[in-house]
């Protein structure tokens, strides 16, 4: 069974991601591709060999082609909920970027309009697919570590510090992103911690800001002004009675794209690690049982062959109905978004915000 995939939006997380990740797929094929960028459709039908009349800048022409069976979206936030509604409409089922969209209420109508057509959602929470992420759920939900008491994540990058000198790019940029570095690496910090502990956040509080508050133009157009945060600390109670703590931000300096998750349970730990620096492997180590209790040891295991996947390969099986339960789904992404939404009032506020 071949399935016609679509592409919409072809910029740097689709050409170094997604479309590797299609291609390597046994029953996806990228049959349309979409973008408002003329020079960008040319390069990548040139590059993927797709004749003209499969190449777009309107997306919903590109839905309406027969020829696409599901729609993979991976556009600026304030887009996504638009192209996903069309794409829930026509009958077809869809990827879509992270975060969801632009706030809780947004996406409400999505959900639903999703669940009522009955086509299949995923939400790229692309840390879901690491193989050691998925070891670490096993472990966790197997009672490995026993009962959680406490977890604590970074998750790090360094291009919107100074000397990387980046321009006011739609991520800088309220109308477009919703939000700064929470929306781009705290919507998975969030994600994450559910997705390993199986449970969700109760209550939270936060600080965020904007360290920096101008920015050069993209063209060369003078200077502007960035309305979302750079960087965000919360804090949060979740289920069970699991105390966390995350911190993010884009301007850490030296730090291409680092995190590093650790949980304490109460007859063992496991501590997630991941640096861009050292070639984006992912790693798990473990401390389990009194004698490793006592020294403080933890040792790196090795993650088995059967963990390992990727978005796509994910995204294929969900398409043929053989899903492994691991993918966010729609109404994953939703929760998300309400997460997402009490942090921003908690840093607005500076108050303790209950969901």
């Amino acid at each position: 069974m071949n399935i016609g995939i679509g592409l919409i939006g072809l910029g740097g997380i689709t050409q170094k991601v997604h479309i590797p990740d299609l291609l390597n797929a046994g029953h996806l094929t990228i049959v349309a591709i979409c973008d408002i960028d003329p020079e960008a459709l040319e390069s990548t039908r040139s590059k993927l060999g797709l004749p003209a009349d499969c190449c777009f800048e309107d997306y919903r022409d590109l839905i309406a082609c027969n020829e696409v069976d599901a729609v993979v979206i991976a556009t600026p936030n304030h887009l996504h909920v638009e192209m996903a509604l069309e794409t829930v409409a026509a009958g077809k089922s869809y990827c879509v970027e992270k975060p969801l969209g632009l706030c809780a209420r947004e996406t409400a109508p999505l959900v639903k309009a999703t669940q009522e057509a009955g086509v299949k959602s995923m939400v790229c929470f692309s840390y879901r697919y690491k193989a050691a992420a998925r070891m670490a759920r096993e472990m966790i939900r197997r009672g490995d570590i026993g009962k959680i008491h406490h977890i604590s994540m970074q998750y790090l990058q360094t291009w919107g510090n100074e000397e990387a000198d980046c321009p006011l790019v739609w991520r800088f940029r309220k109308e477009y992103a919703g939000t700064g570095v929470l929306g781009d690496l705290g919507s998975h910090m969030v994600d994450f911690a559910t997705f390993l502990t199986g449970r969700r956040f109760i209550e939270v509080t936060a600080q965020a800001a904007t360290l920096l508050p101008t920015r050069r133009g993209i063209r060369g157009d003078g200077v502007g002004q960035v309305d979302v945060d750079d960087f965000c600390n919360f804090l949060a109670d979740m289920e069970d009675g699991i105390s966390a703590s995350f911190q993010t931000t884009r301007v850490a300096y030296g730090r291409g794209n680092y995190q590093r998750f650790e949980i304490y349970g109460s007859c063992g730990a496991l501590v997630y690690m991941l640096d861009a620096n050292g070639g984006e492997v992912d790693t798990l180590e473990v401390c389990i049982g009194r004698a490793m209790s006592e020294t403080g040891s933890f040792k790196q295991v090795t993650i088995p062959e059967k963990y390992r996947t990727n978005q796509m390969r994910s995204f294929e099986d969900l398409l043929l109905g053989r899903e492994d339960g691991c993918s966010a789904t729609v109404q994953d992404g939703y929760e998300s978004m309400c997460v997402l939404d009490a942090i921003e009032r908690s840093f607005n506020t500076r108050q303790w915000v209950s969901l």
